[in-house]
């Protein structure tokens, strides 16, 4: 029975007289049971719902977190529908709350809330944004920056939301005790003019009513107070008391499981937190670090003192950073915090992503650096947060991996090159450093003609690196080369520096030492070769035999086979030491392949008649030298490309002729290609500019085309490290000349002042450097595989 139908069924026992006062009993306890249901049921479920908003903002953080530091792309997309899930069960729960407002402040703090979120959710996006685009730094420091900001500015007001609905829960409590006392009171009147008929009435509206409301007081009050969400009512009825404790028992225990969640998600967070990987740190005015960082950065720096010290002692003491850049970054501070972002951006260049700071037991740290403004609500940099990384095992792995890679390299480039030729290449290379050793002692205060002569020899060696495809090489001795280059200007700021030139020979010494290790001892080819050391001498086995068998079998009684005998075994005699001219030759022209392929045109084709002519080994290496810079030459600027040489009615690779021939004790190698001939006039107007030549001179073309035997003249338009110093030729003629030789250029057309003309190189050399074989031997060599034709 519920309480409505036993005090009806009261009343109708008691006298007509009393039916007004029973009427009016019945209706306050209407009254009051409906201020009952209307807390209960309303004002404290709204009440505690508030709570739960706490909880939903903390689902909606979790989320995020997930997404940010989602390791890969299906983990991203499943961190990204929970956190919508999240956010439409956040604003689902603001919108309950604006329904359930009971007056105008908590409709007011509601609807900040919402303007809170949407500013929140906003700031979410943007990072989800970051971190769908791979930008990882980005979305992390948003995350700690915006949406970290934005969230507190909502848990001040949801925490004040809930505060104020604590209020009005209060309010409502103390309404409804307030009206319960009223009706104890009225009630106690009525039974006191009517005490033996309403006596009954009035305990049974005791033990029914009053006394359940006030355990439900009680508890309401305990619960507020020590938020202690174990406590249970004990619910012995089923009318509408017994359903509101029942209602109040459910209601607590949601509470108490949404506390148990929120606590569990907040100790995931701080955990995932203080085990991130990474140093984070934000600096606020004055450089100083905020209490707030990652407990990681402690294990980066190797201290715990960290909070409230100045960043610049912090992070940047100990390193290997100068002065101006460490009062550039000291600057950095001043100029962005506290001021517009804009400035943080137009300082961004003074902010430095990599630093090596010393520990304190000598070990040095490699840090990498990334800086990110954290913008208040008015766009101003509030404070500057730095994300640390600790890179140096990287680095080192890093160095390791390129110091072997490069090692591989060079052993790949070195076994490209036969052993005689790589081990001739060595010597004449550490010959070369060893006269510019010299030099440089020797001119203490720098010459032209010693710089003159440094760089012939430097560009010889880089020559011949590129012959062989020694790159590593090439590219160091390319930059002693451009040392030369600077002096032979000359500047004023760069002076004669005997020291530095002789360090930095040093490092080509050394790299060119490296080479020969390399080769000794880690491909253990040591020494020439087989039948190259100068112990050994070259001579055809047919002659040798040959002239056996004639010594064998002569007449010693015939005069006539006596003296042809002895000339065969003279002939075999002189040939020892000797190799043909394509031998000689041989890595010079294997060399101009790769060449034309970085000029962009096609191999040439080489054409060697050497009408009979050896060489002697002595000879070898002036050839080898001389040949390289010729012929690469004629391909760099005679010969054209495969496209310009079609529109000429050429075909499209270009041809080199080396023609031997002797006169008057003297051998005569003459050079030429079907290119586009001697540049005449620009190298006119190059010497012209370069005041070789008066502006109102009117040269001839054999005159204009001795021009190019000058130190330092080229007609290249860009220095780069095939051409363009302005040493080729003069290196060859300095060459040349070494060995009582000369050269020259000859033109092979009447085209008198034209501006190209077609001509032969000339190199004259001493007979004796040579040897006169009966069957002289034309070779046609292909670039790409050598033929005798």
């Amino acid at each position: 029975m519920t309480i409505r139908q036993r005090i009806i069924l009261l009343t109708l026992l008691t006298f007509a007289a009393i039916a007004a006062i029973g009427g009016y009993a019945m209706l306050q306890a209407h009254h009051n049971a409906a201020d009952v249901k209307r807390v209960t049921e309303g004002v404290v479920p709204s009440t505690l719902a508030s709570a739960d908003l706490v909880a939903g903002l903390k689902d909606v953080q979790l989320a995020t977190m997930a997404l940010v530091f989602a390791p890969d792309a299906n983990t991203l997309a499943q961190a990204a529908d929970k956190l919508a899930q999240q956010q439409n069960h956040l604003r689902q729960a603001l919108t309950l709350q604006l329904q359930q407002a009971s007056n105008a402040t908590q409709k007011g703090l509601v609807q900040q809330a919402q303007q809170s979120v949407a500013s929140y959710f906003g700031a979410i996006d943007d990072t989800v944004k970051f971190k769908q685009a791979g930008q990882q730094d980005i979305a992390e420091a948003n995350l700690f920056a915006s949406v970290a900001q934005y969230q507190g500015e909502l848990e001040q007001v949801i925490e004040t939301l809930r505060v104020e609905k604590n209020r009005s829960k209060d309010d409502a409590i103390n309404a409804l005790n307030h009206s319960l006392a009223r009706t104890a009171t009225t009630l106690s009147g009525v039974t006191t003019v009517a005490v033996l008929i309403l006596g009954a009435i009035g305990v049974m509206l005791y033990r029914q009513i009053v006394r359940p409301i006030g355990q439900m007081q009680s508890m309401m009050s305990n619960v507020a107070a020590s938020q202690d969400f174990t406590q249970r009512l004990p619910v012995a009825r089923q009318d509408e008391i017994g359903r509101s404790m029942l209602a109040f028992n459910t209601m607590i225990e949601q509470i108490q499981a949404s506390s148990s969640q929120l606590k569990q998600k907040t100790t995931d967070i701080q955990s995932m937190l203080q085990n991130m990987p990474q140093g984070i740190l934000t600096v606020q005015a004055q450089k100083v670090v905020h209490p707030e960082y990652s407990a990681y950065l402690a294990t980066i720096l190797e201290t715990e003192e960290i909070a409230g010290r100045d960043v610049m002692d912090l992070l940047f003491s100990n390193t290997q950073l100068g002065a101006d850049t460490l009062a550039q970054i000291d600057a950095v501070w001043g100029a962005c915090i506290d001021e517009d972002a804009m400035n943080f951006d137009f300082n961004q260049h003074l902010m430095v992503g990599e630093i090596e700071k010393t520990m304190r037991d000598g070990r040095v740290k490699i840090l990498d650096l990334n800086w990110s403004p954290i913008l208040d609500d008015d766009g101003n940099t509030c404070r500057v947060m730095l994300c640390v990384r600790d890179v140096t095992e990287l680095r080192q792995l890093a160095a390791e991996a390129s110091e072997q890679r490069q090692e591989l390299e060079i052993i790949g480039e070195v076994l490209a090159v036969s052993q005689d030729k790589f081990h001739d290449f060595i010597i004449g290379a550490l010959r070369f450093i060893e006269d510019n050793q010299a030099l440089i002692r020797l001119h203490p205060k720098g010459d032209a003609e010693a710089i003159a002569q440094l760089f012939r020899n430097m560009h010889t060696i880089k020559g011949n690196a590129r012959t062989y495809g020694l790159q590593h090489l090439t590219h160091i001795v390319h930059q002693a080369e451009h040392t030369y280059e600077a002096l032979r200007q000359p500047r004023p700021d760069v002076p004669w520096d005997p020291r530095m030139l002789l360090d930095e020979l040093a490092q080509v010494r050394a790299a060119v030492e490296r080479y020969a290790r390399i080769n000794e001892v880690s491909l253990g080819r040591k020494g020439p070769g087989k039948g190259q050391g100068e112990q050994y001498l070259l001579v055809d086995r047919g002659q040798v035999h040959d002239a056996l068998h004639r010594l064998e079998t002569v007449n010693t009684n015939n005069l006539i086979e006596l003296v042809a005998a002895r000339d065969a075994v003279r002939k075999a005699l002189r040939l020892l030491g000797t190799e043909p001219l394509s031998q000689t030759l041989d890595s010079v022209i294997e060399s101009l392949p790769r060449l034309a392929a970085e000029l962009g045109k096609l191999a040439p084709r080489v054409v060697l008649a050497d009408h009979g002519y050896v060489v002697r080994h002595q000879a070898s290496g002036l050839l080898k030298n001389v040949f390289m810079h010729l012929m690469r030459n004629a391909l760099d600027h005679g010969i054209e490309d495969a496209d310009t040489r079609m529109g000429h009615g050429k075909t499209m690779a270009g041809t080199l002729k080396l023609h031997v021939a002797a006169h008057d004790a003297q051998v005569y190698l003459t050079l030429n290609d079907d290119g586009r001939g001697l540049a005449l006039h620009r190298i006119r107007d190059i010497a012209r500019a370069r005041q070789l030549l008066p502006a109102d001179a009117h040269p001839t073309d054999e005159q204009i085309a001795r021009l190019v035997f000058l130190p330092g003249f080229s007609t290249a338009a860009v220095v780069t490290e095939i051409s363009g110093r302005g040493v080729g030729m003069d290196a060859v003629q300095e060459f040349v000349r070494r060995e009582r030789g000369d050269i020259a250029i000859r033109f092979e057309d009447q085209r008198v002042g034209a501006a190209f003309r077609a001509f032969s190189t000339v190199v004259t050399l001493p007979e004796a450097l040579f040897e006169h074989i009966d069957t002289p031997v034309i070779h046609g060599v292909s670039t790409s595989a050598a033929a005798t034709v």
